[in-house]
This record gives structure tokens, sequence and C-alpha cells, in this order.
């Protein structure tokens, strides 16, 4: 049959071949193809004749087409044929399908539709066919019968792709849909229809399949929709990494090795690639691909590891690095921005949920990038040198930096600076094919960056040297490469950069040596600053390196650095012990006097070094002995024990004991006269002469304080030797007067300038023998110290100039100043003696008989005190309980648990408390310095309570009781105290209440700015009075209110996100602005209070100045938010949401209660301002009209700005009153004092004195016509406002 088939096709007509088919049944036709297919026998040639019979001009060949055309279709779809068979089979199908009419078209494609709801495909391959079939029905012009309608080809298209994608695909066919459809013709409403199916898919999919679907979906989304198909690929990988990092057990360790984390993260990386590679091809998808993720970097799941991951791929894409940089910038900082704005308030908590940092996220990414996401680490690399170039310590006037290393540092640039270390630490320990790059990029900027701050490139690279000095050993060429650099580098960056490869000396030898090398050079250069760095250089290797054998002495006296470093080198290597101590006595000797009877003892000349007209400093004598010293106490209580036997060692030992003994005697002996400094001296700083007596006296100062370290230390409380401290103190005290006295005025004093030379430890030993050393048998010795109060003064004064050094440069000078330990055991016992000192001998009780100059000593300690609670929050913030219970006398070891840092920060604060309240009660001497300064000691504590805790409510309750009931007069004590107060209460509560009820005492205490109103006098704060009230208290208050606005407005601009979110997904629309509800009420809430406390102001007599131009500045903010919240309305309304009835009650409140005040408030200062510069004119003098004029231009220039924002005001709030419905004008009056308007009766005063001006004058019409005519015009235009 088959061949009869093909032969009668073979004939020129098709009229028997016709009549051959027709006399077939169907079944039997579809039988033959099916049996002539599987055999692989002329299936083609079959199936071309029958289409040949079978034309669609009958309606039996047509039917006969549709039957055999399905027949065909299943037959491929079987999986029973060969390929080749198959092929040809589907590429007949192809050809035949534009010829069918319209209706069976129509049947063709649903049939396709049926089978793929059903689920009936076997092997998805006849799904080649559907496009066609649709673009055929899509070229058909007739109109087809559909359903219970009639439709155009079109619009039945639009129906069978609509019933598709709402129907149920198998998951193994979702693919191959996919990617069906990128040859079918769709609209874009069509094209997001499947968007949507395929997206909505991708969760039923195994992991395996979503990177070739993701592929056939960025395909499909040249057609259109890209941002959506990017939106929903990323929200779907965010929402797998969140369940995944749920299901994960705690352990990292497992983390990395477990397959199913190994799994999603390659098919991620895959992901990545795929959409990495279509933004090459699509710029389109690359620019959606920005838009929407900076749309929504506060929202939704737009910013996730995996789309950072994303970001940081594009940037290998050269149009897109800048601008995809500038993103994960901005993502970086605004979110360390608004961590730092809900931090600070209790108000923005209690409304937003705190969404993971992005910080934290692209640590994520650095984490998952092992698994081969190559592409993401150069991005990494790159963004992590990017924000610490951008976001390092920066330069200030002074030429000092600001430092990065505080652990409490809250700027949310030095937070970038660090995530940005963190990124290349943490991707150099996971890659290792990428350190060499980081090391080497790190050491150029080290070198190439010397000019300015590189503390945190030194950070780095001690944290990566620290983390694998031996994988580092592959890298040493580029250390000892840059180790040539070193003479040219400033010391600080050599101390650094040798203190960081520190543990990469201990295992490479090659790199040590090339080091001493490139020292040895150095010890000989011509600049000073480079044989300092060798100096660095030798000490830090004889600290960590066992070298033996004898030290040379040719060139100790470099530098200052030797004398300070040989006590560190001593401790770490005693081995050298012997050969410093020697080095040492040799030096000393060339200064000693060793004639007994000599005075003085030391040889200050030699120390000093003329160069025709310039003199300067050749031998720090003081640090010398300084560092004698410190050596050898050191080395009689630990090296001399164990060498009883070598008697001949101790010999040196000897011989500098002898020496320090008679150089103090002798010293003790001495009279100013023999120093040649007496009070007749010449100390300018212009002569020679000076210039030598200052430095002789910084010498004899620094000796002085040395050797009353020495004898304390050695005293083991002798009367003898504690009087010999005495002495030598009064040596130094009667310098320090002189040098005081003649230091010219308004000159720093050149005491307060120099460092102390003694130890941290030796200041707290000393502070506590003198006021907390109760033993009996140190009674008589001590009491000879306690006698002199300008020694204990001296005694404390060291100790805060040692803690002020700490906040400046986090270390201190002397030994053990650079042990962060160390400082802080120091810290912890200095702070027990000062805080016992202060508390039980108040400064009301200390004895003021003698009226001694400077502050008393308690008032010190206070000083004291306050320094160190806020270094201690600076520095050891992770030790701050450790701190706190070393404070604590009475606590017991077992309690340790039990006090948390609340309970004990509460225990102290409330000694301070009574502090205070016992300086208020004291009416007449009431110290304001003492008082701010307790305020501050106060305010640091009060940081250490957790807001939650009843600790913090109590203290918060405490101050304002003292706000509310206590009224000194003292501008400062006020600003602290109300300081204090809004930073407690902000993490309680928003204080916009608070705001109001202070602005009703200024208005109270400084009057109206209608004259003849008489206000009444609220008093809710006695701390608001006529002195405080302004500019203090009125300063203070509108800086809080600049800061809730601030939070307003951070709150109105994330609201306005959500919703164009919502606009954007038609999901949500539907219910877009349920959620938002508290928000808004809150902000209405707010800005009610707020609208209240400017009430009051703008009806406030406020004196010239800031506080009326702040005010007026302030004002404008506030229309300027008002105004987007009514645009935020404006949007509402737009997604079918409405509008609060509070927004029309603040609205109404707005126009009753601000807008006409603030007209009348301008007239007021108009008005000033015109009486002030009349005032000036009057005067007739220049200076004082300029000084005027100035003033009123400055206070004026804010007042367009301000009617500039009420007008956009109301003009957003005409718009809004038609979208809503609701008239929201009804409340606003508009003002005439903005229009150009003349005062006749004002200007009737101004022309009557113009003519009693110009009586006299030789004619009045001539007058009237000339000069006069421009002086009326002038005075004319005084009097419009």
């Amino acid at each position: 049959m088959d061949q009869k088939i093909i032969s009668l096709a073979a004939e020129k007509t098709a009229d028997r071949l016709q009549e051959f088919l027709q006399s077939l049944k169907d079944n039997d036709l579809a039988n033959l193809l099916q049996n002539q297919a599987v055999k692989g026998k002329a299936a083609g040639a079959l199936l071309r004749a029958i289409f040949k019979g079978s034309p669609c001009s009958e309606e039996a060949g047509a039917l006969r087409r549709l039957k055999i055309y399905i027949c065909g279709i299943h037959l491929v779809e079987s999986g029973d044929l060969q390929k080749e068979v198959a092929s040809e089979i589907i590429g007949l199908l192809m050809l035949e399908a534009h010829n069918f009419p319209g209706p069976l078209l129509v049947e063709l494609a649903r049939e396709f539709v049926g089978a793929i709801e059903e689920g009936s495909l076997t092997n998805g391959k006849s799904l080649e066919l559907l496009p066609i079939i649709l673009t055929a029905l899509v070229a058909n012009k007739e109109n087809l019968a559909y359903g219970k309608g009639v439709l155009s080809g079109e619009e039945c298209k639009k129906q069978l792709i609509n019933t598709l994608c709402s129907g149920r695909w198998d998951r193994q066919y979702v693919i191959q849909l996919t990617s069906m459809f990128k040859d079918v013709p769709l609209t874009a409403e069509e094209v997001e229809f499947v968007m949507e199916k395929v997206l909505r898919m991708f969760s039923k999919l195994n992991l395996q399949e979503i990177p070739p679907l993701v592929y056939q979906l960025l395909v499909l989304s040249s057609k259109g929709s890209r941002r959506r198909a990017l939106e929903g690929i990323i929200t779907f990988f965010s929402e797998l990494d969140k369940q995944h990092n749920e299901e994960q057990s705690g352990d990292e360790l497992l983390d990395l090795v477990t397959v199913p984390s190994g799994e999603l993260r390659h098919v991620e990386g895959t992901v990545i690639l795929h959409i990495v590679f279509a933004i090459k091809l699509d710029c389109e998808l690359g620019r959606e691909l920005l838009k929407h993720l900076k749309a929504g970097q506060d929202f939704s799941n737009n910013i996730c590891p995996f789309s950072i991951a994303l970001l940081l791929s594009v940037t290998r894409i050269q149009r897109y690095e800048e601008q995809v940089f500038d993103l994960l910038k901005a993502s970086v900082v605004k979110s360390f921005k608004d961590l730092q704005l809900l931090q600070g308030s209790k108000f923005l908590q209690n409304l937003v949920t705190q969404r993971s940092c992005v910080s934290t996220m692209i640590l994520e990414v650095v984490k998952n990038s092992v698994h081969s996401w190559d592409h993401v680490t150069q991005g990494l690399v790159e963004f992590g040198f990017i924000l610490m170039d951008s976001y390092g310590p920066k330069k200030i006037l002074d030429g000092k930096t600001i430092e990065t290393s505080s652990s409490l540092s809250k700027i949310p640039n030095q937070h970038a600076c660090k995530l940005g270390a963190n990124i290349l630490l943490e991707t150099f320990k996971i890659h290792e094919m990428i350190r060499q790059e980081i090391l080497e990029q790190v050491l150029n900027r080290v070198v190439t960056r010397a000019s300015s701050p590189i503390s945190h490139y030194l950070d780095l690279l001690s944290s990566i040297i620290m983390y694998a000095p031996l994988v580092l050993q592959s890298c040493s060429s580029k250390v000892t490469e840059t180790f040539d650099y070193l003479s040219f580098l400033p010391l600080q960056t050599v101390q650094g950069l040798l203190k960081a490869v520190q543990p990469l000396l201990k295992v490479s030898m090659s790199v040590r040596d090339s080091l001493i090398l490139v020292l040895r050079k150095a010890m000989f250069a011509s600049q000073l600053d480079a044989r300092k760095s060798a100096v660095a250089g030798f000490l830090l290797l004889l600290k960590n390196f066992k070298v033996l054998g004898s030290l040379s002495s040719s060139q100790c006296s470099q530098s200052i650095g030797v004398s300070q470093g040989f006590y560190d080198v001593l401790r770490r290597n005693s081995q050298l012990a012997n050969s410093i101590m020697q080095t040492l006595l040799s030096q000393l000797k060339q200064f000693y006097e060793p004639e007994p009877d000599v005075l003085p003892p030391l040889k200050l000349e030699a120390c000093i070094l003329t160069e025709g007209d310039r003199i300067s400093l050749q031998e720090p004598l003081d640090y010398l002995l300084c560092c004698v010293q410190h050596c050898l106490v050191w080395y009689k209580s630990r090296v001399m024990p164990l060498q009883q036997e070598e008697e001949e060692e101790e010999g040196f030992y000897q011989d500098l004991e002898d020496m320090l003994e008679s150089v103090t005697s002798r010293m003790i002996k001495s009279e100013l006269e023999d120093f040649e400094l007496d009070k007749s001296a010449d100390f300018s700083q212009n002569s020679g002469v000076g210039i030598k007596n200052n430095i002789c006296a910084s010498l004899v100062m620094g000796i002085c304080e040395v050797l009353i370290e020495y004898n304390f230390s050695i005293s083991n409380f002798s009367k003898n030797k504690f009087e010999e401290v005495l002495s030598l103190f009064m040596c130094y005290k009667k310098l320090s007067d002189i040098l005081n006295e003649k230091a010219g005025k308004g000159k720093a004093k050149t005491a307060n300038k120099m460092d102390s030379f003694l130890s941290m430890k030796f200041v707290s030993d000393l502070l506590t023998a003198l006021f907390r050393d109760s033993t009996q048998s140190h009674e008589e010795s001590l009491s000879v110290l306690r006698s002199s109060n300008e020694f204990m003064r001296y005694a404390v004064s060291v100790a805060l100039q040692k803690v002020q050094q700490l906040k400046e440069t986090g270390h201190v000078s002397g030994p053990d100043g650079q042990n962060p330990e160390k400082i802080f055991q120091n810290l912890c016992d200095i702070t027990r003696v000062l805080l016992w000192r202060y508390t039980s001998i108040p400064t009301s009780v200390e004895d003021l008989g003698k009226k001694e100059k400077g502050k008393s000593i308690s008032l010190l300690c206070l000083e004291g005190l306050q320094k160190i609670f806020s270094a201690v929050q600076q520095f050891y913030q992770p030790k701050i309980h450790h701190f706190l219970r070393a404070l604590d006398v009475t606590d017991n070891e077992g309690e340790e648990a039990e006090g948390s840092v609340s309970h004990r920060a509460a225990f102290q604060i409330r000694q301070f408390q009574r502090c205070l309240l016992n300086l208020l009660s004291q009416e007449e001497d009431f110290d304001s310095k003492e008082a701010l300064l307790l305020v501050t000691v106060l305010s640091n504590l009060s940081r250490l309570l957790e807001p939650s805790s009843p600790q913090f409510v109590q203290m918060l309750s405490w101050t304002l009781k003292i706000c509310k009931e206590n009224s000194w007069e003292d501008a400062s004590f006020c600003k602290g105290l109300m300081n204090l107060l809004f930073s407690l209460h902000v993490l309680y509560k928003s204080p916009v209440t608070l705001l109001r009820d202070l602005s009703q005492d200024i208005h109270g205490h400084l009057g109206d700015i209608d004259q003849d109103i008489e206000v009444e006098k609220t008093n809710h704060f006695a701390m608001v009075n006529l002195r405080t009230a302004a500019p203090t208290v009125c300063l203070l208050v509108l800086s809080q209110a600049e800061k809730v606005l601030e939070e307003v407005d951070w709150l109105i601009t994330k609201l306005k996100g959500q919703v164009s979110q919502e606009i954007l997904s038609e999901e949500a629309s539907s219910q877009a602005t349920l959620p938002n509800h508290p928000v808004e009420k809150a902000i209405i809430m707010q800005l009610g209070t707020l609208l209240t406390f400017f009430h009051e102001l703008v009806q406030t007599a406020l004196p010239s100045g800031s506080c009326v131009d702040i005010l007026l500045k302030d004002l404008c903010k506030m229309y300027t938010i008002l105004t987007a919240l009514v645009r935020y309305y404006l949007q509402v309304c737009q997604s079918s949401g409405g509008i609060l009835k509070n927004m029309e009650k603040l609205v109404k409140l707005s126009g009753s209660h601000l807008t006409p005040l603030c007209y009348s408030f301008i007239s007021y200062i108009q008005n000033k301002s015109q009486s002030l510069t009349c005032t000036g004119e009057k005067k007739g003098k220049a200076p004082a009209v300029a000084t005027a004029m100035a003033r009123v231009l400055r206070e004026t220039k804010p007042i367009p700005n301000l009617i500039f924002a009420i007008e956009q005001y109301e003009k957003f709030l005409i718009h809004l009153s038609k979208k809503s419905k609701v008239n929201l004008m009804q409340h606003m009056k508009l003002s005439t004092s903005r229009d150009f308007k003349i005062k006749g009766n004002i200007l009737d005063v101004v022309l009557r004195e113009d003519e009693d001006d110009n009586e006299g004058t030789a004619s009045e019409h001539e007058g009237q016509n000339k000069e006069p005519a421009k002086k009326k015009r002038k005075k004319e235009m005084k009097c419009l406002s």
C-alpha cells in the first residue's frame, strides 16, 4: 500500500492519489505511517505523499491532513523512531504547518497545550513544532471561533499562551518549553506571562537543572521583561541561601566540605557566569541589573550575597566596572550609616527591623568564593582595595592623622575601611592564586603613599604575614624588594613595616639577611631619618633573635631610639644583658664628672652641639640616664640572682649603681646657678643663649624625673631616700616654674609640652603609695612625700599626661608603653587610686588654706578619671567588664559572673551622682568646671549601661530630675547636662515631647515677638532660665530637632522605596499600604509634636545671631520633610491606597499653627534688621554700618529658602487634594507678606522726616528733585517687606 501511495504521488496530478486516500480509513493510513516510520523505511516519502493527496481546500483532505499531522507528532514523541527518521518527520511537519487553515491551526495548538497540561509528552521533541504553529496562527488573517467567541489569530495565540502558562508543566520539560518560547512571536505582556510561569517553576526543579533554565530564560529576556527575569533569579537564590543557612549546623568547617553546600555554590557560580555572558551580548540587561539593584538597596532581597557576587563578576566587563564599584561602595556606606542611625534611636528601633548588614553579606561572598568562583575573586580584591583607598584615615590640619585603630569608632567610613581589610585578608586565606597580587598591592601602597597615613595597610600586612609566614616565603622577593626603600620612608612607616614582617624574618633567613644589609647601609646614610630607621630595625632584630657577642657603641648616640629600645631588647633577649650594660656604662662615662665634689655631676655642655648660629641637642642625656636606670633595676631583679658565682661580671653593675647614687646626691646639692639656669637666665627662643638654656633646662628636668623614679624604686620605703626624692622634685619644680614664668604670653608652656620621663608603672605605684598605702611601717617615710601638696599634685598631673598621650596616640612613652595589656593593668590601678582619692576627699573638703596656684588635687583626680573612662572605652571596649571589676574594691572572686557591666557601671555612676548633688547643694562655692567634669564622667559611664536595663531608666530619670529642679545660671554646665539628658533619652524613646516642653520654657523666659503679649511661664525645666535659654538651650533643642527630622526623613525615604517596589510587582499592589500604617502614624506623630515645638519658637523673641539663623534653616527642613510626606501620599494614592485621618490633622495643624506664624517671624526679623541698620546709620560710623549690614545679610539669607519650601509644600498639597478627593487646602491661608507691598503709614512718616532734614537748603524744589529723591527711595525700600 505504501508503495502505491508513493507511486500515485509521483504522477503529475493528485486526483488519483486523493481518490485512493479517500478510500482508505484514517486509522489504516495512520497505522501504515507508523509501521513504515518504526521500520525506518521511506517514512518521509510516504508522509509527503499523504500531505500531497490531502489538500486543505477540501474538508475531508484537511481533516485527513490534521489526523496524519497529529499522528506524526505522536510518532516523534513516542521515542520509537530512529533519530534521522524523527528529524525528517519533524522537518516535513514544520514545512506543512503554514498550509493549514486557521481553525485547524487552533486545533493543533490546543492538542499541544492539552498534551503539556496532561503531562503526556514523552521526550518533548515535538515541542519544536509549537512555535511554527503559533507563528502560522498569527499570520492567519481570518477570524476564528475560539471558545464561545470569535477571535483573530493574534488573540487566539494570546489565549493559548495564557492557558499554557496557567496550566501545569511537567518538570522535565520546563527547559524545553522555555527554549521553545524564544521562537514564538510574543508581545511584551505575553513575555511577562511566560517569564512569571518559568520563574514559578524554579522552586520545583532540581538544583542542577537551574543553570540551563536560567540560560534559556536570559535568551528569552531579549524579547522583554529583562528586569523581571533578573529580579526573579536573584530572589530565588537569595531565598535558597537563607534556607541553606538555616539548615546548616553552626560548624563552619563542615560548611566548606558538605556536598549540598558545594553543589549550591557551584550552581550559583554557573548561573552568574551565564548572566555575565548574557550582559556582554545585551547591554540593556546590564543596565536593568544596575537599575534594579540601585532601586532596591533598602528593601526586598535585592542586595544579597548572590547579587553581590553577580555584581563583582560584572566588574570584569569594562563598561560597567566603575558603575558597579560605585554602587557597591554606596551600599556599604549606606548600610553602615543606617546601622548607626538605628543604634542611636529607640524610636527607629521600634519601627524598623534591622536587616543583615551589607558587610556581612560581602564576607559571606568571600567565604562562598572557595567553590571555584574565580570570576568573583578578582572583583573582591579590587573592591577591598577601593574601600581601603577611599575610606582610610585622612590627614587633618595639624599633620596628625585620624587613626582607625579605635575599636569603638562608629564612623561609617572607618567601618568601610575595616571591611576592605577584612575582605582582602579573608580572600588571601582562601585563594592561593591571588596571594602574590594582594601582597604586592599592599606593599606598593606602603611604599608609594608614605606621605599619607598608611596605618590601615600596615595592619593588613601584619595580619597577612601573621596568618601564614611560611606560605609567604614564596613571595619573599617582593618583601626584600620593599626593604630597598626603607631609608626613604618615614620612621613611623619603617617601624610599622618591620613590626609587620617580623614573623617572616623568623622563618626566612634570606629575608633576614637582606634586611641586615639594607640596615647597615642606612646606618651610615647622610639623612637622620634613614639612620633612625636603621636603629629601629636593629633594635627589632636584637629583640627577636639571639645575637651573641658584644655590641658596638660607635653609633649608639645617634638617636633617642637606641636609649628607648635597649630596655625592651634587654628583657626580650637576656643573653645580651652584659653587652648592653657595658655599652650604657661606657656611654654614660663620657658625660659623668668622676670627681665627687664637682657640681653639677653631669657635663651638660657636652650634650649640646653648636654649629655657627645653630644650636641643637646632640646627646639626649636624659633618655640615656632613663635607659640606664630601667636596665639597672631590671638587671638587679632578674639577672643578678642567677649570677651569684660569677663575681667578676658584676663590676659594671656596681659602677652604674655608684654613679647614679653620686649623681643623685650631687644633683640635690646643686643650685640652679650651677647649671647657669637661675631666674636671671635668658630663656627666649630668639637668641642662641636662650635656646641653649631651654635645652639645658629640659635635660635637667628630665634627669630629675629619672632620678626620682630610680630612688623611689630602690628606696624600700626608706625615709632618707624619700627625702632625696622630694629634694629632686624641688629642683624639678623650680626649673618648671621659671620656664612657665618666662614662657611668652600666648605661647604654650614649655614645661607642659615635655613628655614626663616617669614610666606608667611607676606613676601607678607612686599614686598607690601616696594615697592608698596604710602599712604602719611605711607611715613615717611616706609622710615625707605626703607633706608636699605640690609633689602629690605633680604625681597626679603626670598620670593625666600619660592618659592624654594614650588617647592621642594609642600608646604611652616609656617601658611597656606599646604593650596594651600592661597599659590596661596600670590604668586599672591608677583609676582605683584616683577614684578613692576623689570620692574620699572632695574638693570642698580639701585643704585650700594656702590657696596654692593651679587646680586642687581632687579636681585633677576627677579630670584624670574623665580621661581614663573615655580612653578605656576607646581602646579597651572588650575589657570593660574587667576594668569595672578592678575598680570595685569590695569585689570577691566568686562574684565575677553575677555583676553585669550595667550593674557595675551603675555602682560607679551612683558615686559620681552623689558628688554632683553635693556640689549643687553648695550655694556659694559652686565650681562649674568640676560640675562639668562630673557630667562628662557620668556621660562616659552611662554609655556602658544597657538601654533596656533598669539602671539605664534610673539614670535617665535622675538626669531629668536634676534638669527640672536645678537652676544654675551656668551655660557650659547647662549644655553638658542637657546633652547628657538627650543622649540618654533618644535610647529610651523619642525626645519630641521633651523638645516641646523646653520650647515652651524658652518662649516663657525670652518673651514674645509681639511685645504686647505677655507669655505665661511654664517652668518645666528649672535649668532653662534667662541666662541659659538662648543661645545655649535654644541651639541644643534645635540640633535635637534636626536629628528627629533626619530620622523622619529616613523613614519617609524607606516608605517611598517600598511603595515603588510594590507598584513594580503587581502581586503586592493590592495590599500596598497596609504594612506601613504603624510607620506612617509614627511619622505623623513625630511631625505633629515637632510642629508644636516650632510653633513655640517662631513666636519667641530670640536674640539676633545663630539661634535665628538655625531656626530658619530648621523650619525650611521641616517644610521640606512635610513636602516629602505629601509626595509619599501622592505615590500611595496612585497605587490605590488612601490618606490617614492623622495626616489630614497634621496638614490642618501646619496651616493654622505654623505657616502664618512663620510669616510673622520673618516680618519680625526684617523689622529687627531694619532697626539694626538704622542704628548703624544714625551712629554714622562706617564700621558699625558694615557690621550691621553683614549681620542683616546673614540672618535674612535663609528667608527666601523658607518661603520657597512653604510654597512647595502648598503646591504638592494642591496635587494631593485633587488625587485623594480630600480638600487639604481649606486650612491654608495664602499670606500676603511675601508679596511686594508699600506700607502707607510708614511711608508718610519717612517722607515727613525727609522734609525736616531738607529744611534750610537753598531751594526746596531743587532739593526734592535731586539728592533727596535718592534718599527718599532708599528709605522707601526699607519700608517694603
